[in-house]
Formats: C-alpha cells, structure tokens, sequence
C-alpha cells in the first residue's frame, strides 16, 4: 500500500521528524515558538523546580512550572512525562514523518479473559491500571515513548534521538523491568501475568490525523506489527526477542533458548531468542 500523499510530498516535515528523532532537536528553521530557542535554555534551567523537560528543562513543578503552564502551555509529554509537550505541537505543524531505526516493545497480559472473568469489572480495572503505572514507569525511565495503552497491552518505541543509540539495549532492559515490576522474579510468582516481545528495525514514526483533523503520533511498518506478534507468542514471564534486537543490543544468547517462529501474516519464519524471568 502506498503512502498517503502527504507523507510522499511533504520533505520538510520529513527533514523536521528526522532531525527530532535522530538527534533530539528541531531545525532552527523549526523551532515551534520563541520560547524554544536554544539560547534561552542557561536562563530556562534556573526557573524552579525539578522536575524539568529532558530537553528544553523548562520546569514542570513550582512556580516555573506554574509559568510554563500558564503563560506557554507547556506540560508534560503523552509520550514521555520526561519531556514536554512540544513533540505533540510538531505533530500538528508538520503533518507527515520520517523512515528511521527503532526498537518496539509489546507487553501483554497473558490470559486476561480468564482473569477478567473471576473479578467483577471494577476489580479488573483495578488490576490492569496497576499495570499501566508500573509498566509506563519502566518505560519512561528507560527513555520509551509510549505509543499507546490499549485493552490489555501496552507499546513503548524507542528512538535514537530520546534513548540514544543504545534504544535496542534500552529495550531488552526495560522488558526485563517490567517483568520484575509484574512480580515474575518473585518467589510468590507474578501478581499479573505479563510477556513482551521486542522488536528492532526501520519504521515509519510520524504524525497521523483523524477526519476531525487532531494529530497523534504513531510508530507504522513491519517492525511493530512484528513486535506486536512476538509479543503474543510470549508466555508468562518470557521476552521473545528478535535477532535483530539481539544484535543491535550487542548481547550474548547465554541463558536464553532459540526459537525459529511462523508469525500469523509474514510469509517468512523467524529466528527469535527467549529469555525468561523466573523467580529468584
């Protein structure tokens, strides 16, 4: 399927995408508003208080944080709380996006129909905002954006320009925090059942528009709907990585188990390797 014209015509905005998530800045021809420019940071990191936006450090709490708000309208990122919320303005300035190197992760809820069906629908709310906040907060430390929190899953990507060029490694090592976080190390064993996969290769990363024109951000290709497929081959406690993300962290298969998978929808298998959680 191509692309839809405006992320085939628009070089711009791909110039302005890949500049954000290659290297973590905007062009100077870019920069959003006036408030952005980066002479004004010396002064910027001085207004109080921590914390502040990984980038810009204009301050989220205190009184420099109430200015922020107030007179710009900065706050913290849906993406990443980490930095502010100038990435969603770029989304609405400069519809379209770039082709780039990221690492996807899926962490899923292994068997959450038998699960919701022994609690009542508040009681199962409960139990799945829990693993939004304790996944997200792995994520965010790790340096993930999070695309989105859906049903029983939640999807962190990781870009160079955020994670840096370690994102693959940033990857595996926030699937392993998870899965702590889940209780899978535990000798209670998991207080949720949780796998992920991980997934390292080109995707299109940009903005996409609903009919009513708001724009989000959203990660598109191959590489998360293969993340997305791992992740439903991985059983409890277990990380199914790609080969790719394996290489690109630059890590041994010591103490993890080859696997060779049919993916439902790539007419190719897959070399992948496993690496499970288990109590300590």
């Amino acid at each position: 399927m191509d692309k839809p014209d405006q992320f085939v015509d628009n070089p711009i905005a791909e110039k302005v995408w890949r500049s954000y998530m290659t290297t973590g800045k905007l062009p100077d021809y870019a920069q959003p508003v006036w408030y952005e420019n980066k002479y004004l940071r010396p002064f910027v990191r001085i207004l109080p208080s921590d914390p502040r936006c990984r980038w810009c450090y204009y301050p989220f709490h205190g009184i420099g944080g109430r200015l922020s708000r107030l007179l710009l309208g900065l706050t913290p990122s849906r993406l990443n709380p980490q930095i502010c919320n100038v990435c969603e303005s770029t989304a609405h300035k400069f519809p379209g996006g770039t082709e780039i190197e990221v690492s996807v992760l899926f962490a899923d809820v292994r068997g959450s129909t038998s699960i919701a069906e022994k609690m009542s629908p508040a009681e199962f709310s409960h139990l799945i905002d829990s693993f939004y906040k304790a996944t997200t907060r792995v994520l965010f430390k790790q340096r993930a954006f999070v695309e989105k929190l859906i049903g029983d899953e939640v999807t962190g990507f990781f870009v160079p320009g955020f994670a840096g060029e370690t994102h693959a490694r940033n990857a595996l090592e926030a699937a392993d925090g998870i899965l702590q976080a889940t209780g899978h190390d535990s000798p209670d064993g998991p207080w949720i059942p949780v796998g992920v996969g991980v997934h390292t290769g080109v995707s299109f990363v940009g903005a996409v528009s609903s009919e009513g024109g708001g724009a989000d951000i959203a990660v598109l290709g191959d590489t998360p709907n293969t993340g997305a497929r791992l992740a439903s081959q991985a059983a409890t406690g277990e990380i199914v990585m790609s080969d790719a993300t394996r290489v690109a962290a630059g890590i041994g298969t010591k103490d993890m188990q080859a696997r060779h998978l049919k993916l439902k929808g790539r007419t190719e298998e897959m070399d992948v390797w496993v690496k499970k959680i288990a109590a300590q």
